[in-house]
């Protein structure tokens, strides 16, 4: 009962922070002429691509804070136990990376010059998040095993050797 109600938790945040991108990006589009109008078609099938990766991923990185962290992507209902399995064992942040590639995807495929720049928005804010708050918490919370992980494994992209 108590995991039905750790992955309802997750399942509401996660849809709320996937809402609230979602609006975020057709609020900016309005300001796609001003910037020059559409982009080219032809990304639209990189597009397509980041998008059948990005939500994979995502949906992958909240099941496993919630199975084996037993906590949620908010930061303020975060995983109780350390997760570094999965896409934690490649990369440090992949959740963000898989929401990058969602919002990257959907901007190339609304052919949305303001929906990119919103993204490279994204990965600057979230990279100061991650510097700021994320990093230094997950230390106090995890010590050793969280300094071990961080010497091991790359923030943003994938390490491929076996720690």
């Amino acid at each position: 009962m108590k995991l039905l109600f750790v992955a309802l938790r997750a399942a509401f945040f996660a849809g709320c922070f996937f809402y609230f991108w979602a609006w975020l990006a057709l609020s900016v589009r309005a300001y796609d002429a001003n910037l020059g109008g559409p982009l080219p078609a032809w990304p639209a099938i990189a597009g397509w691509a980041l998008v059948a990766l990005g939500v994979p991923l995502t949906l992958t990185c909240v099941g496993l804070f919630v199975l084996r962290g037993r906590g949620t992507p908010a930061p303020f209902d975060p995983p109780r136990e350390f997760v570094a399995s999965g896409p934690y064992r490649l990369v440090r942040n992949p959740m963000y990376l898989g929401g990058l590639a969602i919002l990257l995807g959907s901007a190339l495929i609304l052919r949305s010059p303001s929906v990119v720049l919103l993204a490279v928005g994204f990965i600057l804010v979230f990279h100061l998040f991650v510097l700021v708050f994320e990093e230094p918490t997950l230390e106090r919370s995890f010590g050793d095993s969280y300094r071990e992980y961080r010497r091991a494994v790359g923030r943003w992209l994938p390490t491929w050797r076996r720690r």
